[in-house]
C-alpha cells in the first residue's frame, strides 16, 4: 500500500532532495486530471518555481527506425559518466492506441534505466497530444527541481509532437539515416525548419559513406532555408550511437549553442516566449476540460453529435449550440 502524499511543503522538500520515488509520485500528482489532485499539483508547482529554469532543455525528435533509444542511451550515459544527472521524458500521443510503446524504450535504454544519475519517465496516453504536453512541461520542473541538470524531451516524431517539443526546449535536435537523395522528398519541411541541430545516426561500418553523402544533401536544404536565428546556422554531424562515435562533437555543438544563445540574449527571450505560449496552452486545455465536464453539455452532447455524425445539422451550428449550452451555465 502506497505511503500518503505528505504536506506540499514537506513532498517540495522530498522532491529537491532527489529521492526518486518521491519524485515519481510528485509526478504522478500533476499527471492526475482530478480536482482535488490539481489545487494540490498547483501549491507544489508554486512552492518548486524557484528551484527550477537551471537545466539545459534538449529536445530529441527523428523519423521512426533512426536509433532514437539507442542514442539517448548511450548519450545519456556518456552524460551521467561526467557527472551529469540527466533525465528523460518522452512523449508518445499514439501511445492510447498502441498500448504505450514507450515503455519498451524503458527497456532498450538499458543503462540509463539501471543508473543511479539518470531518471526515465514516459508522458502518459491521454488521446490528447496538449494533455500529454502539459503534463510533460510540468514534468520538467519537477525534474529540474530535483537536481537534474539536462533534460531530454523524446518524441515519436510523427503528427504535431515535434511542434509541442519544439515549444518547451532549448535546443531541438533532429536525427536523421543516410539515404537522404530519396528521402528528402519525403520529410516535412517544417522539422527541418524547426531543427537547431541535425545529426545523421548510424554512420558506422559501410554505412558511412553514405551518412557522409546524407549529410551534405541536409546542409544543403538548410541552406535553402531562412535561419531562425543570425547567430546560428543549424550544423549537420554524423553519429553513430551503437558504436558512441560523434556524440562528443554533438554534445559540444549543443554546449556552443547554449553560449552563443545565452550571450545573445535569445535562450532567455526563447523561455520567455515559451511560458506565454505555455499559459495560453494551459487556459485552452482547462477550457476545454470544464466545458467537457459541464453537466448541461454531457446532457446533450450525444443527441448533438448523433445528429452531426448523420449529416443533419453541420458542425458549426453544433459547436456553437454547444457553447451556447455550456455558457447558460454562467
Amino acid at each position: 500500500m502506497k505511503q500518503p502524499l505528505p504536506p506540499t511543503a514537506e513532498l517540495a522538500k522530498l522532491v529537491r532532495s532527489g529521492d526518486r520515488m518521491w519524485l515519481a509520485r510528485a509526478i504522478t500528482l500533476i499527471e492526475s486530471r482530478k480536482r482535488e489532485h490539481r489545487a494540490l499539483a498547483a501549491e507544489l508547482l508554486t512552492a518548486l518555481m524557484p528551484f527550477t529554469g537551471k537545466a539545459d532543455r534538449i529536445g530529441l525528435t527523428g523519423v521512426p527506425g533512426v536509433g532514437k533509444s539507442t542514442f539517448i542511451d548511450q548519450f545519456g550515459s556518456n552524460l551521467t559518466s561526467e557527472g551529469h544527472r540527466v533525465a528523460v521524458l518522452a512523449i508518445d500521443p499514439s501511445s492510447s492506441r498502441t498500448g504505450g510503446a514507450i515503455l519498451g524504450d524503458k527497456t532498450r535504454m538499458q543503462r540509463l534505466a539501471v543508473d543511479e544519475l539518470a531518471f526515465i519517465r514516459p508522458s502518459p496516453a491521454g488521446g490528447s497530444l496538449g494533455g500529454v504536453t502539459r503534463s510533460t512541461r510540468e514534468t520538467m520542473l519537477l525534474c529540474e527541481a530535483a537536481g537534474y541538470d539536462i533534460i531530454i524531451v523524446e518524441t515519436v516524431g510523427v503528427g504535431q509532437s515535434e511542434t509541442a517539443v519544439h515549444d518547451m526546449v532549448d535546443i531541438f535536435v533532429v536525427l536523421m539515416l543516410s539515404g537522404a537523395g530519396d528521402e528528402l522528398q519525403g520529410i516535412k519541411k517544417g522539422v527541418l525548419e524547426l531543427a537547431d541541430l541535425i545529426a545523421v545516426n548510424k554512420a558506422d561500418g559501410d554505412n558511412i559513406k553514405k551518412a557522409n553523402l546524407a549529410a551534405s544533401d541536409y546542409r544543403r536544404a538548410i541552406r535553402l532555408m531562412t535561419p531562425e536565428s543570425k547567430n546560428w546556422t543549424p550544423p549537420v554531424l554524423t553519429c553513430s550511437a551503437a558504436q558512441n562515435t560523434g556524440l562528443d562533437e554533438l554534445w559540444a555543438q549543443i554546449l556552443k549553442h547554449r553560449e552563443i544563445k545565452m550571450i545573445s540574449g535569445e535562450r532567455e527571450e526563447r523561455r520567455h516566449q515559451q511560458q506565454i505560449r505555455w499559459m495560453w496552452s494551459m487556459i485552452t486545455d482547462r477550457l476545454l476540460d470544464q466545458f467537457k465536464d459541464s453537466p448541461k453539455v454531457q446532457e446533450r452532447l450525444q443527441s448533438v453529435t448523433a445528429l452531426v455524425k448523420n449529416g443533419e445539422l453541420p458542425a458549426a451550428v453544433a459547436a456553437e449550440s454547444l457553447l451556447e449550452t455550456f455558457h447558460q451555465e454562467d
